[in-house]
């Protein structure tokens, strides 16, 4: 049900006490939708929001991820992203999700933060093709476990397994596809 203005100058004229908390919804749901702003927290405002939930100055978070303070600023003000070995290392420092980071339609933090681990070994061995292999792998069979729980442990399991899988397919291709010695 979209409610216009107009509703809620009404909603708000019959409550009449609760006018300064009808008004913070009003703020918080529907202003946003009517003038076309979207709601979804953009990479700059999850990096500085996540930086300041930790009591983290700029400078302290550019020292974790070994990057200037001025790269810090660049990605809170949005006017630059950090890619690769950099993107890992901020998302570790902050203590989120590289998915949270990197798409502004995950809200939640904590999103696949069990496969950053994971993903980044494999992007040590197999470069970014290689981990955005493994990722829809993990992706395409997380889907076996809609509408159920696992525990921690059972994640990583499925993970390691996964995991080596891909990695020893890899290699056999790797000794049969590879580069061939070409000495005589």
């Amino acid at each position: 049900m979209k409610i216009s203005s107009l509703n809620f100058i009404f909603i708000v004229a019959i409550t009449g006490s609760y006018v300064k908390e009808v008004w913070k919804f009003y703020e918080v749901y529907f202003y946003p939708l009517e003038k076309g702003k979207n709601t979804m927290k953009t990479f700059a405002d999850k990096v500085k929001e996540s930086r300041e939930t930790l009591g983290l100055s700029q400078g302290a978070l550019a020292e974790k991820v070994n990057v200037s303070q001025r790269s810090i600023t660049a990605y809170e003000t949005g006017s630059a992203k950090p890619r690769g070995t950099t993107a890992r290392k901020l998302a570790h420092a902050l203590n989120v999700s590289l998915d949270y980071l990197l798409n502004d339609e995950t809200e939640d933090p904590k999103s696949g933060i069990e496969k950053d681990s994971y993903l980044a070994n494999i992007h040590d061995l197999y470069g970014a093709r290689g981990e955005e292999e493994a990722k829809a792998l993990l992706d395409q069979n997380m889907a076996l476990f809609a509408g159920g729980g696992l525990s921690q442990e059972a994640k990583d399991a499925f993970f390691e397994s996964i995991m080596t899988a891909y990695v020893t397919c890899k290699e056999e291709a790797r000794k049969t596809y590879g580069h061939k010695n070409t000495e005589k």
